[in-house]
């Protein structure tokens, strides 16, 4: 059995796999499936301080990006992709899909994007109907303002798309102070559960836009407006995963009860870092790192492929490669929700020094010993 600390998913807690073994009823007729629905989505909205309408479908974290794209875009609309990251830049795949015009708004990878360079583009060309901007781009790790970007783009009339399947749950975000149309998580990040559901949190102003459209939207599974009136009209528009809801209320009760879970992500993931430093090893980004998620560089000597398979092999631990413009470069490890613990972050800490040192690859500390000096109890 691994140890998952890779960046995503992470490990479930064991109240989260009771809560998906209980037993089922017909979500489609069930009136009191309705309510746990509905009682689920409000609370959702009360864990990012916002009035704006929940939603949980029944697809992976990917399915509400997409269906954020193909709910609000024509063709010919012009759409702005603010792109410092891998998955930042992934959201002009789903624009072009559904025949939009992509322009992107591309930075510097390894930091958070600048807010005046976002802000001297826009006085030359605001001529957008929405924007996407990733809040954790989870390939690098790297950590946007999306609160303050929202803010900057609403200025000229711009609704935004957020993806913070990585960020939401283990770095605060408050979606009450932002003016984020549509924000896209996953149950299986920080939150803790299986991977296999998509939570969206949508405005009015963004459901205006889909039901003023000129053309009809060009999917049904990535529909939102479809789900705009279920609890009025008690009818879901496809058959709603039960168990998959019922551990996601559970793993979202573990969250509204852990008080200090902020300040726990932060000081693991200050500790992780410090202690790579220490040893001599390179992080990936020059500045805006997420508290999630901790992105190494490869040293000389060792391949990731190596790295992670002796880490599997060796120690049943699983971390994370990359991919796309990062592949082999890099390694990931993931400290968000059940696996943001001290225990679990020192043991993957042993497992990759052990691996490195035994492909010849000295280090200039114990990242386990360092660790604990730094991180929080």
């Amino acid at each position: 059995m691994y140890k998952i600390m890779t960046a995503g998913p992470s490990q479930v807690r064991e109240n989260v796999r009771e809560a998906r073994a209980l037993p089922c009823t017909n979500p489609d007729i069930d009136p009191a499936f309705f309510d746990f629905y509905h009682e689920t989505c409000s609370l959702l909205s009360k864990a990012l301080h916002t009035d704006l309408t929940a939603f949980i479908l029944g697809g992976e974290g990917i399915l509400g990006l997409e269906a954020a794209c193909a709910s609000l875009t024509e063709p010919g609309d012009r759409v702005l992709v603010i792109d410092n990251g891998i998955f930042g830049k992934g959201f002009a795949d789903f624009v072009k899909i559904y025949e939009g015009d992509a322009v992107l708004f591309t930075t510097d990878y390894h930091e958070p994007v600048p807010l005046d360079a976002l802000a001297a583009f826009l006085e030359k060309d605001h001529n957008f109907k929405y924007a996407t901007v990733v809040h954790c781009d989870t390939p690098s790790g790297v950590l946007n303002d999306v609160e303050a970007i929202s803010m900057l783009l609403d200025s000229y009339g711009i609704m935004v798309v957020a993806d913070s399947v990585a960020g939401m749950f283990g770095e605060p975000l408050d979606l009450g102070h932002s003016k984020i149309d549509i924000l896209c998580g996953g149950s299986q990040k920080a939150l803790s559960c299986p991977p296999g559901l998509t939570m969206v949190w949508v405005s009015d102003r963004a459901f205006a836009a889909m039901e003023n459209r000129k053309t009809p939207i060009r999917s049904f599974y990535a529909n939102l407006l479809a789900m705009k009136d279920y609890y009025e009209d008690q009818w879901f528009p496809y058959t709603m995963p039960v168990s998959d809801i019922n551990g996601l209320r559970q793993a979202l009760d573990n969250f509204l009860a852990d008080k200090d879970v902020f300040e726990r992500h932060a000081c693991i993931a200050h500790a992780t870092r410090e202690a790579i430093k220490a040893a001599g090893l390179s992080l990936y980004l020059k500045k805006g790192m997420s508290n999630t998620v901790t992105v190494v560089n490869v040293p000389q000597g060792i391949t990731d492929r190596e790295l992670l398979q002796g880490m599997a092999r060796d120690y049943n631990i699983l971390i994370s490669g990359c991919f796309d413009v990062l592949a082999g470069k890099v390694v990931r490890i993931g400290h968000m929700g059940e696996s943001c613990n001290r225990k679990d972050v020192v043991d993957t800490l042993y497992a990759m020094q052990k691996v490195l040192e035994a492909h010849g690859i000295p280090l200039k500390c114990d990242m386990k010993e360092k660790f604990m000096e730094l991180s929080c109890s």
